[in-house]
């Protein structure tokens, strides 16, 4: 299987993303092709491994340009169409590639993507699925930043396409739930209410209403919001997960007493600490396009690019994007908008 990753996108350059490629090749049997300016890629990849098994699992397509992340998306995919998110869906549309992973500009990875490889048929509005750690397993929450203005058949939609999503999860009948002011039927704005009615009658385990500190209790597998919410969320749950960290090592470093029994609770502190740490989830997946893409964190690390690789590949081996364009057709009456 042959990923593609745009080694030009990111906050820290091309070197994490090309350390991240060679522990993925490493790590697996995944051919890796790594997209953007070959003046640079090449002798960093070269410096990074001679291991000749994995150069030769690790291809270089070159691109001219790229896309930085406070370029406009729209602007920046229509002047320039080598750069190296345009090149890496291009990859994909003509089946050279099986994914597309990328640490750059989310926008602009939205934009090539719909671009290059349309949506799936009756998504009106691809989504960003984001995936959050609970009290018991992952939950996926979508749309987390992508479409912040909805109506009713795009939240069902998402509730459909992350379902379908959290199955790579080991989620065999996912639990479904509306984010919400109350937990009753009829709390919420409108949006919420009319797609609480939509989804009440679909084919998903769906659950009703959930509030938001449901979401980190582990009881719901999926949450539905529209993006302006949902990235709020997001963005809420990773600072509050760094302000606890400091706080509590601004603590420790208070007291000779606390320092001692950090030292004994050194591997619980760690394990917390990785069950927050954005890197052990990989990227979200860009879900309603005819294709595989993953949007990772501007800030991903080489761990959080091999992890989002991996993601990739399990999306492709389990069919994600057939099982949603199934369960779209079985509720095709619920996704369509109103006449």
């Amino acid at each position: 299987m042959r990923i593609a990753l745009d080694a030009m996108g990111g906050d820290h350059g091309f070197k994490e993303l090309v350390a991240g490629a060679v522990l993925a090749a490493r790590q697996s049997e995944l051919q890796v092709v790594l997209v953007g300016d070959e003046q640079y890629l090449r002798p960093y990849l070269q410096q990074v491994t001679s291991d000749s098994s994995l150069l030769s699992r690790i291809e270089i397509v070159h691109a001219s340009q790229a896309v930085g992340m406070d370029e406009s998306p729209v602007d920046a995919i229509r002047r320039k169409k080598d750069s190296s998110i345009m090149v890496a869906f291009d990859l994909a549309f003509r089946g050279e590639v099986e994914a597309v992973v990328s640490a750059g500009n989310s926008g602009a990875t939205m934009a090539a993507a719909v671009r290059k490889l349309g949506r799936i048929k009756h998504v009106s509005r691809p989504g960003i699925a984001g995936i959050l750690p609970t009290q018991k397993k992952p939950v996926v929450v979508m749309d987390v930043g992508a479409n912040v203005d909805c109506r009713p058949q795009h939240l069902v939609q998402f509730a459909i396409m992350a379902s379908n999503f959290s199955r790579i999860l080991d989620t065999s009948n996912p639990r479904v739930g509306i984010l919400s002011i109350g937990e009753e039927t009829g709390k919420g704005n409108i949006l919420v209410k009319e797609t609480h009615t939509r989804l009440a009658k679909s084919s998903l385990n769906f659950i009703g209403n959930v509030e938001g500190r449901d979401i980190f209790e582990g009881d719901v597998d999926v949450v539905v919001c529209d993006g302006f919410v949902g990235n709020i969320c997001l963005k809420i749950g990773e600072g509050l997960s760094e302000s606890i960290l400091q706080m509590l090592k601004e603590a420790i470093n208070k007291s000779l007493i606390a320092k001692i029994g950090f030292l004994f609770a050194r591997p619980a502190l760690q394990s917390f600490k990785k069950r927050f740490d954005y890197a052990e989830y990989g990227g979200a997946p860009l879900l309603g396009i005819n294709g595989t893409g993953i949007i990772c964190h501007g800030k991903s690390n080489a761990e959080a690019i091999k992890n989002a690789i991996f993601q990739a590949a399990e999306m492709v081996k389990l069919r994600v994007n057939d099982r949603i364009a199934e369960s779209l057709a079985a509720n095709a009456l619920i996704v369509e908008p109103e006449a």
